[in-house]
């Protein structure tokens, strides 16, 4: 191996060494971000989750067919939340992808609540881009909905 290749591969991985640290800590602000909206949700406080979405960011609800492009129509789609009672939201699987100031936290979460004595769950898809503005994580687009019923159910 020439020293030049060696010293450009050396310096290639000593590059990716460095990087791996902060990418550790991008991954976990992301994943900190998504905690405070289900944390926001689950004390069902429609200020708290305003405040995670850029001015401009735009929300697809799984339970409205209304495109949320406003902070005035992301808080109108929460104003409900005080009337769920005991109902929580839940991460379950999911991936987050890192493209330098924009991030992707997508997955599961499930809505359990309990309604007449009875526990139910609703499965739900989630996708949350967020973008580093201000030294915040804020989402950018929202996207959740419904989880599909199995093959064998459809």
């Amino acid at each position: 191996m020439t020293t030049l290749r060696a010293s450009l591969i050396a310096s290639g991985l000593a590059s990716l060494a460095l990087t791996l640290p902060a990418f550790a800590d991008t991954r976990a602000d992301v994943e900190a971000a998504t905690a405070q909206w289900i944390d926001a949700f689950n004390r069902k406080s429609t200020a708290d989750i305003v405040k995670l979405y850029a001015p401009d960011a735009v929300f697809l609800g799984t339970s409205s067919p209304v495109i949320c492009d406003t902070p005035a129509l992301v808080e109108e789609y929460f104003r409900s939340l005080a009337t769920l009672g005991d109902a929580t939201n839940a991460v379950g699987e999911h991936r987050v992808q890192i493209f330098g100031d924009v991030a992707i936290s997508s997955g599961y979460y499930t809505l359990t609540r309990t309604q007449d004595g009875k526990t139910t769950r609703s499965p739900a898809r989630f996708s949350f881009v967020y973008q580093k503005r201000g030294g915040k994580w804020l989402i950018v687009s929202h996207h959740s909905s419904a989880f599909p019923p199995p093959p064998a159910a459809r």
